[in-house]
């Protein structure tokens, strides 16, 4: 148990996305959006202070995931990790966010961090964040002016900073609908199973037998924020994955991360083992079967 104690904060309870915006545009950088909350209550238990707290609690239309085979796959601002885990549809055409959902961390924060909270962390570590930015995707961000969509690609900043505005609320994902050949992987490296990433990787790869189309390639705790490896990319666009083509985007993945020491790993580990990793995750893709994915 924590013996640590939180500073004073206002709770605030809106009951409608319109009153969770206004209390945003009111209270913009003085006050954190509260969904899952597993990120945001050891923060504020430690040295992160801020005026007003808003909880997610009560408002409706943020639980919506729902898999379209045209339009794709959208996620509201209060799925749990959890529930992506259950989700059929998840596990067949999103196989790489599966992976990462299931061996994020316990069952009981399982049950309580949300997919939207992962990405809004700006986490270089982020097991999901990693798996959604292979396979691509747009959050849905809303103000008192109107939405915007923001692409993940253009989302991650820096380390815990991202694109958000201070008055806009996260209200959904949306991940394109899978094409024909896709497939993709996660894959991490950790000290102990329930611990946070050592090194993680995520591809997404549109195939056409053994030749690969198009590929995005990520990695993970190499760099202040989630990497793509546009070297690697460009290697497999337009070539048949052979195990000799894996063998040079092992030896190139060492050009394009920028890892550090931390209490986790250091930079000598990541460097050496990260080109294995991803020449992994990239067979993993190619090989799924049934519970592989």
């Amino acid at each position: 148990m924590s013996s640590r104690v939180m500073r004073d904060f206002e709770l605030l309870l809106p009951e409608s996305i319109e009153e969770t915006i206004a209390l945003l545009a009111r209270h913009k950088d003085k006050s954190a959006v509260l969904a899952g909350g597993t990120d945001l209550l050891v923060a504020l238990k430690f040295d992160y202070a801020i005026d007003n707290v808003i909880s997610l609690a009560l408002v409706p239309g943020l639980d919506e995931l729902d898999f379209d085979s045209a339009k794709g796959l959208t996620i509201g601002a209060k799925v749990t990790i959890a529930e992506v885990l259950r989700s059929q549809d998840v596990k067949d055409h999103y196989p790489a966010l599966w992976q990462a959902a299931k061996v994020f961390a316990t069952p009981q924060l399982r049950n309580t961090a949300t997919v939207l909270g992962n990405i809004l962390r700006a986490s270089p570590a982020g097991d999901c964040s990693a798996a959604l930015y292979a396979t691509g995707g747009s959050l849905l961000l809303k103000n008192a002016n109107g939405c915007r969509n923001v692409d993940l690609d253009d989302f991650w900043i820096s380390y815990g900073v991202t694109a958000r505005r201070a008055d806009e609320l996260a209200v959904s994902l949306h991940v394109p609908a899978p094409e024909k050949g896709q497939k993709s992987a996660f894959r991490r490296m950790t000290r102990t199973t329930e611990d946070l990433s050592k090194i993680n990787a995520a591809v997404c790869l549109q195939m056409t037998g053994e030749t690969c189309r198009k590929a995005r390639v990520v990695m993970g705790c190499v760099g202040p924020t989630l990497l793509r490896l546009p070297k690697v990319e460009k290697i497999l666009e337009g070539a048949a994955v052979t195990p000799d083509l894996l063998r040079d985007i092992s030896n190139v993945v060492i050009s394009e991360i920028a890892p550090i020491d931390d209490q986790r790993s250091s930079a000598e580990y990541r460097n050496k083992v990260a080109g294995v990793l991803v020449k992994r995750v990239i067979e993993a893709a190619l090989n799924a079967k049934g519970d592989d994915q």
